[in-house]
């Protein structure tokens, strides 16, 4: 299979929101280009004594509502494409959750489990040092991403905070709570998740006392996913993890499963469950599924055997752009990630204005609060697609866009 450009799906879906908009060409083109990136080499010393440098990214790519946000991810295959598209895409969740960022990312090619945790520690500390120039409460606030932790985000506030002669917890988010993190911050996004799941059963009738749910990845957006929907009065009937997935058509418990799964290395072996494929998993029939794996699961093949009334996407960018037309005409509603997975940046923003305000919240008060911006974001996501006749992914864009080009027009261009 084609692997496919991130950079250049994001300039697509940028460029159907600006024809939906009938977007001025200039400010199309503003948009379509990051403010700036950063491209820094990070020599280390590894623990045999030689010196090795690795490359990394920080891209911002606008700021006309607020101050860059966006992950920090460790990954061999981090390119300078992957890390402008998903700071763009961090431009769009912030509008449409409508807490006051840009968006921005960052990110480092190397393999961190092949690092020991001195290594790891090094690098991390170099990186914060070469970025410190562009970072900071009020310019880019980074978050942890794929294979970071709160761990990373302390050392790299702790380099920040020696440098400018002060502690300056706001530097980042997704931090230990003994450093200025937030309550909530690990269930964020399957929260987030379940909070768009009950929007979208009202908007079509969907009663989810009894409703059938599959969950596609049992890490830690899928795991709380599952929890916080069950509690909506909905039934697990089938998970996945790496290892394979498995379905009970009379449901699974959550936590009887993760128990499970944390006991032997996979949910596949669960007493009462059949092992299917992936594929399988995905088309079972079911009156939600939330894919909360890998990229490209739902492809157009998967997209025609799917038989659900709403995908809401824990993951990024688990439906290809032509499976998104087939479930648009199969009146499938897809909440998309853009939306469905922005707990995490409303746990963020929520984290930077505590640490900016030296005074913290309890855990309902940051659900609350997290609660009020998901909601929003989701109806007005929803009356555009409406108004427009688009599917949600084109509504939730129109509506981030459209929010940007408000904050931008109320700014001008200077000089």
């Amino acid at each position: 299979m084609t692997k496919i450009d991130p950079w250049q799906n994001a300039l697509k879906q940028l460029a159907d929101a600006a024809k939906i908009l009938k977007l001025d060409a200039g400010v199309h083109e503003i948009l379509a280009n990051p403010k700036k990136i950063l491209t820094v080499s990070l020599p280390v010393k590894m623990d045999d004594g030689r010196i090795k440098v690795f490359t990394g990214y920080r891209s911002q790519h606008n700021d006309f509502r607020g101050p860059h946000k966006g992950g920090i991810r460790y990954h061999p295959d981090v390119t300078i494409e992957e890390v402008k598209a998903l700071s763009m895409w961090m431009t769009w969740k912030c509008a449409i959750v409508d807490v006051p960022f840009g968006g921005g990312k960052g990110g480092i090619i190397c393999d961190p489990k092949r690092l020991s945790a001195g290594e790891k520690e090094r690098m991390t500390r170099r990186y914060a040092y070469a970025i410190s120039e562009i970072i900071g409460p009020g310019k880019d606030v980074p978050a942890p991403d794929v294979y970071t932790t709160g761990k990373e985000m302390a050392q790299i506030m702790d380099v920040y905070s020696v440098m400018h002669g002060q502690g300056e917890p706001a530097v980042i988010t997704g931090k230990p709570l003994s450093v200025g993190g937030s309550l909530a911050r690990n269930v964020a996004t399957g929260l987030g998740v379940s909070y768009c799941v009950r929007e979208g059963a009202k908007k079509i009738g969907l009663k989810l006392k009894g409703a059938r749910v599959v969950i596609q990845g049992f890490g830690n957006a899928g795991t709380y996913s599952a929890e916080y929907i069950e509690k909506l009065g909905a039934k697990i009937i089938g998970v996945s993890d790496s290892k394979g997935s498995i379905i009970n058509l009379k449901g699974l418990d959550p936590k009887k499963v993760l128990e499970y799964k944390n006991k032997h290395g996979s949910v596949v072996g669960y007493p009462g469950s059949k092992k299917v494929s992936t594929e399988e998993l995905l088309t079972t029939p079911c009156d939600v599924l939330v894919p909360a794996a890998l990229e490209n699961q739902i492809t157009p093949q998967v997209a025609r055997k799917i038989k659900c009334k709403i995908i809401a996407e824990a993951a990024n960018g688990p439906t290809t752009p032509d499976a998104d037309d087939i479930l648009f005409k199969n009146k499938i509603m897809v909440i998309p990630d853009i939306l469905a997975n922005s707990g995490g940046v409303c746990i963020s923003y929520l984290e930077w204005v505590q640490n900016l305000q030296r005074y913290y919240w309890t855990f309902d008060e940051v659900a609350g609060k997290m609660e009020n911006h998901i909601v929003r974001g989701f109806n007005d996501t929803y009356a555009l697609s409406k108004k427009h006749n688009v599917d949600m992914r084109k509504g939730s864009m129109v509506l981030a866009v459209g929010r940007v080009l408000d904050a931008f027009e109320a700014r001008g261009l200077w000089p």
